[in-house]
Protein backbone atom coordinates (compact mmCIF):
# COMPACT_ATOMS: atom_id res chain seq x y z
CA UNK A 1 0.00 0.00 0.00
CA UNK A 2 2.17 3.22 -1.40
CA UNK A 3 1.07 6.85 0.77
CA UNK A 4 -1.35 5.47 2.64
CA UNK A 5 0.46 4.98 6.60
CA UNK A 6 -3.34 6.19 7.81
CA UNK A 7 -4.76 3.27 6.65
CA UNK A 8 -2.21 0.90 7.12
CA UNK A 9 -2.30 1.77 10.69
CA UNK A 10 -6.38 1.52 10.91
CA UNK A 11 -6.32 -1.57 9.02
CA UNK A 12 -3.88 -3.34 11.86
CA UNK A 13 -5.86 -1.49 14.60
CA UNK A 14 -9.16 -3.65 13.65
CA UNK A 15 -7.31 -7.08 12.94
CA UNK A 16 -7.41 -7.00 8.67
CA UNK A 17 -4.32 -6.99 7.90
CA UNK A 18 -3.11 -11.02 6.94
CA UNK A 19 0.20 -10.25 5.49
CA UNK A 20 2.73 -7.32 5.15
CA UNK A 21 5.30 -6.81 2.53
CA UNK A 22 7.64 -4.41 3.49
CA UNK A 23 10.46 -2.66 0.75
CA UNK A 24 13.24 -1.33 3.01
CA UNK A 25 15.01 1.27 1.08
CA UNK A 26 18.17 2.77 3.29
CA UNK A 27 17.36 6.66 2.84
CA UNK A 28 17.65 9.25 5.66
CA UNK A 29 14.84 11.58 5.37
CA UNK A 30 13.95 13.50 8.06
CA UNK A 31 10.72 14.07 9.37
CA UNK A 32 7.48 12.56 7.99
CA UNK A 33 4.78 10.17 9.07
CA UNK A 34 5.65 7.01 10.31
CA UNK A 35 4.17 3.41 9.57
CA UNK A 36 4.35 2.19 13.38
CA UNK A 37 3.15 5.11 15.56
CA UNK A 38 4.84 5.59 19.05
CA UNK A 39 1.77 4.67 21.30
CA UNK A 40 -0.64 2.51 20.49
CA UNK A 41 -0.90 -1.80 20.60
CA UNK A 42 1.89 -3.67 20.01
CA UNK A 43 1.33 -6.11 17.70
CA UNK A 44 3.97 -9.21 17.24
CA UNK A 45 5.46 -10.30 13.51
CA UNK A 46 6.24 -13.30 12.23
CA UNK A 47 8.82 -12.85 9.23
CA UNK A 48 8.07 -15.30 6.60
CA UNK A 49 9.96 -14.38 3.89
CA UNK A 50 12.80 -11.98 2.62
CA UNK A 51 15.25 -11.34 -0.06
CA UNK A 52 18.45 -8.90 0.21
CA UNK A 53 20.15 -7.03 -2.60
CA UNK A 54 22.67 -4.16 -2.09
CA UNK A 55 19.81 -2.04 -2.86
CA UNK A 56 17.04 -2.99 -1.01
CA UNK A 57 15.61 -5.17 1.38
CA UNK A 58 12.06 -7.16 1.16
CA UNK A 59 10.60 -8.90 3.97
CA UNK A 60 7.01 -10.24 4.18
CA UNK A 61 5.31 -10.52 7.37
CA UNK A 62 2.32 -11.92 8.91
CA UNK A 63 0.89 -10.48 12.08
CA UNK A 64 1.41 -13.05 14.96
CA UNK A 65 -0.91 -10.97 17.93
CA UNK A 66 -0.04 -10.43 20.65
CA UNK A 67 3.59 -10.04 21.83
CA UNK A 68 4.78 -11.93 24.44
CA UNK A 69 7.46 -10.32 26.95
CA UNK A 70 10.05 -12.00 29.14
CA UNK A 71 9.43 -11.09 32.84
CA UNK A 72 12.06 -11.50 35.43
Amino acid sequence: MHGSGTLVRWLLKNDLVDEMNLLIIPVVVGQGTRLFPDSGPDIALDLVDRESSPRHNDQVYRPAGRPQYATD
